[in-house]
């Protein structure tokens, strides 16, 4: 008798990034996937997202390890934190664990760590689970979708996808597994909506080729290109035209450096002898001869290309009549930061080429659109359809689109990070919901984990700033042996007197106090801060955070 299958995602169902879901039978756990999410701007100070993974953390003993699709940040940049808290192992295709080494060594957790290779193809068992890596094709190298074999059936994870008949690298997109599980009666298809509401296809990595082309034959000085370090086509084309049109080619910006050593140590990419030249070498070449690829294509405040646009890089100095690139797609939230770093871009007078849906394209996504993901619902014929990676407008509309697949979709359903689907032989439905959130980390030390109170806190303190009344009272005596004084920050307490006021509610509330009340720094701190809120608010409509400092004499 078969028992319960439960698919569990922690994060990236309703939004976007921090992809984690966990699938559990009986006493075995599997995680796909360890995703991290970048802050939204009202995430004061906070430089990463990942999920809470408490749910892991109670189940410890059950959970078997973590298998990952690709090696995009939204999918392996929270096992850092999440291999600090478990050890388990990891399963990942050989580009994927490249990227996973360099991550945990920065982290100091490369050493402790079991990572395991996979293959497209090649099936392994992970518990009561086998597990069978599907290659497809994504704007990374080496990805895969995952046929999860259970003892209730064949559940199918796709990853992040498109379906590329002409990939850079020639490996091409396994439509012929999809087919073959087709046929053995798939119980579930979770798949990737981040491009749903697009119609049509996607097109292929090889559009861009055209518009790379144009612009290296156009170009009189120097060429900048930036796309996503991970973009490992991209590259490849760019290192390609630029040997086809005799330019020395540089990279600048760590991840961009990282990103294309391993390409060339793994044979994702070929780098002819004497086409590549360190950032220092530039000023010894005419402009028309160099090309630089540099990082930084989403306008982070201090990647190579943000530097470089205001003139603040060592090396990559952008000109007048020089050419920038940007070859990736704007991420929802960076809008800002990004047209900021274009506008200074054009301060220099350079020529700014970035995504504005003109034709041939000089970005395209990576993520299926309408068509391939009918395309794939069509092939293998799911008795449950989950739509996963989205916003919630994403994940329905991507349901509704398979709903109306009847001849190739059983039942469609509709789940949330934190939602419990439990499969067993009388079918699929939601039976519970588990904790599960968002953990904000502060890069300062990488693990330090900013808790909702110091958010609230940086929130308050940017609307309405901080008011220090300062009070010194005498140890022996509790007699307060000075003026109170107040210092306020990014507070403006006006022209008419409200500090006078304040300093004389201070006053009252310490006249008012018993000696042992002054004794008892809490309760006198505490006093004295109720009574000014409740004075400034009513003064001000402002509620500053307030903190009463007390020194002993």
């Amino acid at each position: 008798m078969p028992g319960k299958l439960q698919a569990i995602p922690l994060g990236g169902l309703g939004e976007f990034g921090m992809n984690c879901m966990a699938f559990r039978f009986g006493d075995d756990i599997i995680v796909i996937d360890a995703g991290l999410m970048f802050p939204e701007a009202e995430l004061l100070g906070v430089d990463i997202v990942v999920p809470d993974i408490s749910y892991l953390i109670e189940n410890r003993q059950k959970v078997r390890g973590i298998i990952l699709t690709h090696g995009h940040e939204d999918h392996i940049g929270g096992l850092p934190w999440i291999l600090s808290e478990l050890k388990v192992p990891v399963w990942g295709t050989e580009f994927t664990l490249a990227y996973v080494e360099d991550k945990l060594d920065e982290h100091g957790l490369l050493d402790d760590a079991d990572l395991r290779e996979i293959r497209a193809g090649e099936s392994f068992r992970v518990g009561s689970f086998s597990i069978h890596p599907i290659r497809v094709t994504h704007s990374l190298v080496d990805c895969v979708a995952l046929a999860i074999h259970t003892p209730l059936g064949i559940v199918i994870h796709t990853g992040d996808f498109k379906v590329d008949p002409t990939p850079t690298d020639n490996h091409l997109f396994d439509l012929h597994s999809f087919a073959e599980y087709g046929k053995q009666n798939v119980l579930a298809l979770f798949q990737d909506s981040t491009n749903v509401e697009r119609k049509g296809y996607t097109p292929s990595e090889r559009a861009v080729r055209r518009k790379f082309d144009e612009v290296f034959a156009h170009t009189r000085r120097r060429l900048f290109i930036s796309c996503f370090s991970s973009s490992v086509h991209r590259i490849k084309l760019a290192v390609e035209l630029a040997q086809e049109h005799e330019r020395k080619v540089t990279f600048v910006g760590r991840s961009m450096n990282n990103s294309a050593e391993i390409a060339e140590d793994l044979g994702y990419l070929e780098i002819p002898d004497g086409l590549i030249i360190n950032p220092g070498e530039m000023k010894n070449f005419p402009p028309e001869k160099v090309c630089v690829m540099i990082s930084g294509t989403q306008g982070e405040p201090m990647s190579a290309l943000s530097r470089a646009a205001v003139d603040n890089h060592k090396h990559a100095k952008i000109e007048k009549g020089d050419t920038v690139v940007l070859s990736s797609r704007i991420i929802p939230g960076n809008e800002k930061t990004i047209y900021r770093m274009i506008d200074h871009l054009f301060r220099r007078e350079a020529y700014v080429i970035y995504e504005d849906g003109s034709s041939p394209p000089v970005h395209v996504s990576g993520h299926a659109s309408q068509e391939e993901l009918k395309l794939v619902i069509n092939l293998v014929k799911p008795r449950y359809f989950i739509p996963i990676h989205g916003e919630y407008r994403q994940l329905k509309l991507h349901a509704d689109m398979a709903a109306a697949m009847r001849g190739s979709v059983g039942k469609v359903m509709l789940i949330e990070s934190g939602d419990v689907l439990e499969f067993d032989e009388l079918g699929a439905r939601k039976v519970a919901r588990i904790n599960v959130g968002r953990v904000c980390i502060d890069s300062g030390n990488r693990t330090d984990v900013v808790e909702d109170l110091i958010i609230k806190d940086r929130r308050h303190l940017s609307e309405d700033g901080i008011v220090l009344p300062i009070i010194a009272i005498n140890k022996l005596t509790g007699n307060v042996e000075t003026t109170p004084e107040i210092v306020t920050r990014g507070f403006n307490p006006g022209e008419n007197g409200l500090l006078e006021g304040a300093r004389r509610i201070v006053e009252d509330t310490l006249a008012f106090s018993s000696e042992e009340e002054k004794a008892d720094y809490g309760v006198i701190k505490e006093k004295i801060r109720a009574d000014l809120k409740r004075y400034i608010s009513k003064q001000t409509q402002r509620r500053p955070l307030i903190m009463p400092v007390i020194l002993e004499i």
